[in-house]
């Protein structure tokens, strides 16, 4: 029997971190990691559902009833990732009443190329191919099922960096001319520890009230970024940036609380604290990090599409 087969790309925002939200333009970069989803149509009217990760090892399974949508199996240590999972799918049918509806029934596999722990957008990717397997809008999905501004939707989507601008509820995607002559310098490097983006958020929430101005100076930053011609210009922008975040979110950037002998250029991504950071500069990159003990270190051409 045919297997439907749907891919998303993974994420990163270079700039705009939180400011995205209230719609300051943010440079995006779609990553060459993402996340599959197989369909294979069945006899049995029930959802038999299988999580791989980047290794091949199951580390999700649950088993549906699709008429009742009640569970038959699953594995016992995931009740919030099932739990995720259900309301993607139920969101999914209110927008497509038709989707998972008649007779037959559904294998569905879906496979990481990226350790899940990374933050790369384990979930944004799952949502965009459930979207794209119930042809609906995945915006939409993401918006009824839960919240964000839909960058790593788009970063799904487009196979080149993205400017990103969320306004009125509506995303814009424009094409970014961001393949910098200078990209052999950047590399991205793992903290070692996953950030809960929404713990961030709200921490944001609290902290910023007034966000017209730094939403404004935001996107100057993005649009100087965007179009930077040298090694020496980036790592201005990116530290002015740093500074401006610093100040409004009241906390320490990651340079200068971990790494203030680093002779370059340090720029945390997403939500502040975890994942990744882009480290740039001209000294070697990967002996520095390595002997601080962090081993996982991305050149930019084997991370951006």
């Amino acid at each position: 029997m045919m297997v439907k087969q749907f891919y998303s790309n993974g994420k990163l925002l270079l700039t705009g971190e939180y400011a995205v939200l209230d719609g300051a333009l943010s440079l995006a970069l779609p990553t060459r990691y993402g996340q599959s989803l197989d369909v294979k149509e069945i006899e049995s009217p029930k959802l038999l559902w299988k999580s791989l990760d980047h290794k091949g090892a199951t580390w999700f399974e649950m088993g549906m009833d699709i008429p009742s949508w009640s569970i038959h199996y699953e594995l016992s240590s995931q009740k919030t990732v099932k739990n995720t999972l259900i309301k993607i799918l139920t969101v999914a049918k209110t927008l497509n009443p038709k989707f998972l509806e008649g007779a037959a029934g559904y294998q569905v596999e879906t496979k990481l190329n990226f350790p899940k722990d990374w933050g790369l957008g384990s979930s944004s990717t799952l949502i965009n191919n459930i979207a794209q397997w119930a042809q609906i809008d995945p915006y939409q999905l993401l918006w009824k099922a839960f919240s964000g501004s839909g960058y790593d939707i788009a970063c799904a989507q487009f196979d080149h960096p993205i400017l990103y601008h969320l306004k009125n509820q509506n995303s814009h995607v424009e094409k970014a001319d961001f393949n910098p002559t200078f990209k052999d310098y950047l590399f991205f490097v793992y903290r070692n520890r996953k950030q809960d983006s929404r713990e961030g958020i709200a921490q944001y929430r609290k902290t910023v009230i007034e966000t017209s101005h730094f939403v404004h100076r935001v996107t100057g930053i993005t649009q100087g970024i965007s179009t930077s011609k040298s090694l020496a210009e980036f790592n201005a922008l990116i530290t002015e940036h740093e500074n401006l975040l610093a100040t409004t979110l009241k906390l320490v950037p990651v340079q200068k609380s971990l790494f203030p002998d680093f002779g370059g250029a340090i720029k945390s991504l997403g939500a502040w604290g975890g994942d990744f950071i882009l480290a740039s500069g001209k000294e070697d990159i990967e002996s520095y990090f390595k002997q601080k003990g962090y081993d996982t270190i991305i050149p930019y051409s084997e991370m951006v599409l």
